[in-house]
């Protein structure tokens, strides 16, 4: 008896085993036959799963005809507007508008080779741009087709053919003791003077430091809980402006101890604050904020902080540095102080102690100045 070949109707799709050992999941839309393959049979569903939700957003499962510039529009608007920080959304934005789709936007998705890749790399250095903006570029168009991958649209991701500039290492400039002495002397009585030293106190991000609030610290404890930053809306999306947001990783929600140096001044601020509450009246919105304007309004980061910071740094006559950069120098001055990493990295709220030990490797060396003498006691005869 000849067993008849079944035909799949339209949505039907099935999961099998290769014998190569690796796994399938199969579909069937508009006539078409798509196969999806993983090291698992969970991995081959999930991307079948991720081409099907593209195929309901619209996503047009015909990638013969589809360019590189129609894909990543609709790779920005439909996969990445809801699943990434604002911010983060307006710089990949900017990185496909202004650099991947003039020069590969017109090329057909499925026929983006690594050649075109590269090419776009080499022109980019080229025309001056640093090894670190061009290796955003490729950060931005990896993942973009990575997507593309899950959603079937192609079988390759040409970023992954490619040698990809190594992004540049830069080393924030950190104050030394000294330094950072005279930055706390000219901003004492400043209104800002308890966020200088709060900063050289922890090392908060600024955002983290923008959306601290009183009901975050304790001060018969002494202790301070990262929550929340103020992250920017940008002017495209709803909502413009400044908002309370999730912290960047779930290391950055830490508690921090807080020297006893800055709560005092902390303490200060505070009653400064209520005297001007007091003589703002019905116009003072209660957000409680630990940093403010004078009416309980978010600060402008850059007005607020930053120029304050660089006309600080001026009257003490100390070095032009950017404001991340005192989260540096706290960093500095404990690994000065031979503070372990793991400290320095839970302080600081990396998402692991890798990123720290990468980014202030260059600190480290004189952490092991004992090393040699120590070994000498240990093991000479």
């Amino acid at each position: 008896m000849v067993r008849r070949k079944r035909i799949r109707a339209n949505g039907e799709g099935s999961v099998y085993r290769q014998k190569e050992g690796l796994w399938a999941a199969s579909i069937t839309v508009d006539g078409k036959r798509r196969v999806f393959y993983g090291k698992t049979q969970r991995e081959a569903k999930g991307k079948r799963e991720e081409f099907l939700r593209a195929v309901s957003l619209g996503v047009s499962v015909d990638a013969k005809k589809q360019t590189v510039e129609e894909f990543l529009v609709r790779w920005l608007e439909d996969s990445q507007k809801q699943s990434v920080r604002p911010r983060t959304y307006e710089r990949y934005e900017e990185v496909v508008r202004l650099h991947i789709v003039p020069m590969l936007g017109k090329y057909q998705l499925q026929k983006l080779s690594p050649e075109h890749v590269q090419s776009l790399y080499a022109r980019k250095l080229e025309a001056g741009f640093s090894e670190t903006t061009v290796h955003h570029i490729h950060n931005v168009l990896h993942k973009a087709l990575k997507t593309a991958m899950k959603w079937g649209l192609v079988s390759r991701n040409a970023c992954e053919l490619v040698d990809a500039p190594r992004k540049a290492r830069f080393e924030g400039r950190a104050l030394t003791v000294e330094q950072a002495r005279r930055l706390l002397a000219v901003a004492r009585g400043h209104r800002m003077e308890a966020l200088f030293y709060l900063e050289l106190a922890t090392g908060m991000r600024r955002g983290e430091i923008m959306g601290l609030k009183w009901q975050d610290i304790n001060f018969e404890k002494g202790l301070l809980r990262v929550q929340r930053i103020l992250s920017r809306v940008p002017s495209k999306l709803p909502g413009r402006g400044y908002v309370e947001a999730e912290v960047k990783t779930a290391k950055s929600r830490r508690s921090i101890v807080v020297a006893p140096f800055a709560l005092e001044v902390l303490k200060r601020h505070r009653e400064r604050q209520a005297i001007e509450r007091a003589a703002a009246g019905d116009a003072w919105e209660d957000h409680d904020y630990v940093f403010c304007t004078s009416i309980g309004t978010h600060l402008n980061p850059t007005r607020d902080i930053l120029d304050v910071l660089k006309a600080l740094l001026k009257e003490a006559g100390l070095p032009d540095i950017r404001f991340h950069d005192l989260r540096h120098s706290v960093a500095s001055l404990l690994f000065e102080e031979n503070m372990h990493p793991k400290v320095v990295q839970e302080i600081l709220g990396h998402s692991n102690i890798s990123i720290t030990l990468d980014v202030y490797s260059h600190m480290l060396p004189t952490m092991q100045s004992d090393a040699p003498g120590r070994l000498d006691d240990l093991l000479k005869e």
